[in-house]
């Protein structure tokens, strides 16, 4: 044979063994492929040329992998057991960019499933060779890697400490002053992931210097990187007054709030998790967002949204309200009640409507003129029904009963109390029923002690003793029964 001939045999190979791997990765993005691929044993055909002479081949055989591993936690376990992640570590530190995107990928498709996978990925030394991808000059390996970390970071405090221990963080925070959107956005998410674990763990990415990167760009005009710069502040100000304190000087009120206009949900429902996180921790806080015009947005955005979208502010109302009198009048006086009332009654989710009921019970709870403005929107019916209904969760029945003893312990509105008599089980009509006595006491102490004004004393007193005396019958079986 010549040897043009010989090489053709070479050139046939090469072209065989990529068109194979072109094929798996296409054949890769269709779900309905993956078990038949898997079955064939496609895993040990794909690890060889990992390290194949032909560049192209590696990329596209560690992208296929990536793909298969993507789609369920078996096939990312099979990348586990057969030793394919030594092979990614080594050609991830020595292979060009193309390969190091690929490489990378198919670490985040791993990662991603379960905290035992993600700690095989740092065990076999992936998390040092990710950091020093951090560096690279080209954005998308950067972005490939930052990724990769958000997704091994995201699972519990043990996994990110360890990307924490490895210097991800201070290169993180340079990644979101990179020019590139993308890179911006996922950089972002890793450390909302870092930060989400634990005080001490929230701490480290303050201490590189997130926070005032981050609160520049609430105001980006992508709203993909928004949500993630919100998430990554609120995961931060959740863990402690002190690292919300932090965040609030870096002066995001009021510029936040105009996020809770924003045409996407998600900038929405992030930004209010934010302002709930900041509300909950002091009264101090709460009056400063209450000070900014935050309560008010709040309920606005409430008002725009549905579902799981409104839940954040919800919480938010009930936080700020829980504080003090004065908090919870200001939601009063910005209409939150209407509002929650609203939820509780329109929400489809129990979860939503248990949230509601709390923050409705936090606004009530303080004294008889928080109760009586929770009382004249006709919530106290509503949350009756929810606590008798058989089909409310459990959830939803433990927070409505205690709005209702809340805002009854409180309540001297009659109007509002009566209907109670004829429809409340025995362990809420003794709420009722204690006062419907304190009102008519306290009306007839104020009728034998008063000097002047008997024609409107005696207006005041035949006023409830006809309410008490029409509903006597009712009080009358209570007691029997008891």
């Amino acid at each position: 044979m010549s040897q043009r001939q010989v090489l053709q045999v070479f050139e046939q190979y090469q072209k065989a063994r990529t068109q194979f791997v072109q094929m798996v990765a296409e054949l890769a993005t269709r779900p309905q492929n993956i078990e038949t691929l898997q079955n064939a044993g496609v895993m040990s055909l794909l690890r060889p040329l990992l390290l194949d002479v032909v560049p192209t081949i590696q990329q596209t055989a560690a992208l296929a992998l990536g793909r298969l591993a993507n789609y369920n936690d078996d096939l990312a376990e099979a990348v586990v057991k057969g030793d394919i992640l030594p092979q990614l570590v080594y050609s991830l530190a020595e292979q060009n960019r193309f390969y190091k995107k690929a490489a990378a990928f198919v670490l985040r498709a791993v990662g991603k499933h379960s905290p035992q996978l993600a700690q095989a990925i740092v065990d076999c030394g992936a998390l040092d060779t990710l950091v020093i991808c951090l560096e690279d000059f080209d954005p998308g390996v950067k972005e490939a890697a930052a990724w990769a970390l958000g997704y091994i970071a995201r699972h519990n405090a043990e996994l990110s400490q360890a990307v924490v221990d490895a210097g991800a963080v201070p290169l993180l925070v340079l990644c979101i002053q990179e020019p590139e959107i993308a890179l911006k956005r996922i950089a972002a998410s890793t450390l909302s992931d870092i930060s989400k674990h634990s005080p001490e763990l929230a701490q480290t990415v303050v201490d590189a210097g997130a926070i005032a990167h981050l609160a520049q760009m609430i105001l980006s005009p992508d709203a993909k990187l928004k949500r993630q710069i919100l998430s990554a502040l609120s995961q931060i100000a959740k863990h402690s007054v002190d690292l919300a304190e932090m965040v609030v000087e870096a002066e995001i009120f009021p510029v936040v709030l105009t996020c809770l206009k924003d045409k996407d949900d998600y900038v929405k429902k992030n930004a209010s998790t934010l302002i709930r996180e900041i509300a909950k921790h002091t009264p101090e806080l709460a009056q400063l967002i209450v000070n900014a015009g935050g309560v008010a947005a709040v309920i606005d955005c409430v008002g725009s949204c549905r579902g799981n979208i409104r839940l954040p502010g919800i919480m938010m109302l009930g936080y700020v309200a829980a504080h003090s009198e004065n908090l919870a009048m200001a939601v009063i006086i910005s209409k939150g009640v209407p509002q929650l009332s609203i939820c509780l009654s329109e929400e489809p989710e129990d979860h939503i409507k248990a949230a509601a009921a709390w923050a409705l019970g936090q606004i009530g709870r303080h004294t008889p003129e928080h109760a009586r403005a929770v009382a004249v929107t006709n919530t106290l019916p509503v949350l009756l029904s929810l606590y008798m209904s058989p089909e409310s969760s459990e959830d939803l029945q433990v927070k409505s009963k205690k709005a209702i003893k809340s805002i009854l312990q409180k309540c001297t509105y009659l109007p509002a109390l009566e209907p109670f008599l004829y429809d409340a089980p025995p362990n809420i009509l003794k709420h009722v029923v204690g006062q419907f006595s304190k009102v008519l006491f306290s009306w007839i102490f104020r009728y034998t002690s008063a000097e002047g004004g008997q024609l409107s004393a005696n207006y005041q007193l035949n006023k409830v003793i006809y309410l008490y005396s029409n509903s006597q019958q009712r009080i009358y079986n209570y007691f029997y029964n008891c």
